[in-house]
């Protein structure tokens, strides 16, 4: 074997090594969390915010997520950081342009999550007319509990009942019957964008209540009763 042919040998091997690696690392991951503000007229409201007419949609990248078995660190480059209790609903299908009336056969799982947000950091960047993601797509910025089936609990996904509380105090609740855009029309109007991957994961507005979290909260989301994700700020 000659010295090219041992070397071209090599590559093909290291570059197999290489992709296989590449596809074992993302054959899993959640690709994109798809993020909707203003979904609650309340919430909209207390921020000062006008209602909006059709959903605002924005993302947070994936090393965003928080796992609800880890605490959350408050970033020292901010001095306000507020919690969002929402609804997170877990795409199982891939799908483009999808309608409203088919949406519900690409999710049958949901759970709540934190968007965790620096609001002074925020304030800044809208007063600037700049985009939020330095105040909201920060590493642990999105906090996901466990999942549960629709069939599970026995509901329809615009008829559910969320709460987060700290220490057994309640923070926010919410319906998810008071969205101004139900499940079913973000999935449609997102996909007409963006291509829904398998994994994707919608972060479907938040409630009126949101407020600055301290050092030795202890945030318990719950939905229809299940506690689904516990974090302990630090």
């Amino acid at each position: 074997m000659t010295k090219n042919n041992l070397i071209n040998k090599f590559k093909k091997f290291f570059n197999i090594l290489f992709i296989d690696r590449i596809f074992s690392n993302t054959k899993n991951c959640r690709l994109k969390i798809i993020c909707i503000g203003r979904n609650y007229s309340d919430h909209a409201r207390e921020l000062g915010n006008q209602v909006p007419s059709e959903p605002v949609v924005f993302l947070k990248p994936q090393s965003a997520i928080l796992s609800h078995k880890h605490p959350f660190y408050i970033p020292e480059w901010t001095q306000e950081v507020h919690h969002e209790v929402e609804l997170v609903v877990k795409i199982d299908r891939l799908g483009k342009t999808i309608s409203e009336a088919h949406a519900p056969r690409y999710y049958s799982e949901v759970s709540l999550g934190l968007d965790l947000t620096a609001r002074d950091v925020q304030a800044r960047l809208k007063a600037k007319g700049h985009p939020w993601e330095r105040a909201k797509a920060f590493d642990g910025s999105a906090v996901i509990g466990q999942f549960m089936a629709l069939e599970q609990l026995g509901k329809d996904v615009q008829d559910l009942s969320f709460t987060l509380t700290n220490h057994g105090n309640v923070l926010q609740e919410g319906q998810t019957k008071d969205m101004l855009f139900s499940v079913n029309r973000l999935i449609a109007e997102v996909s007409k964008f963006m291509t829904l991957k398998v994994g994707d994961l919608l972060f479907t507005g938040t409630p009126a209540g949101v407020a600055a979290v301290q050092s030795g909260d202890r945030l318990v989301g719950s939905l229809e009763g299940h506690d689904l994700f516990a974090v302990n700020v630090k």
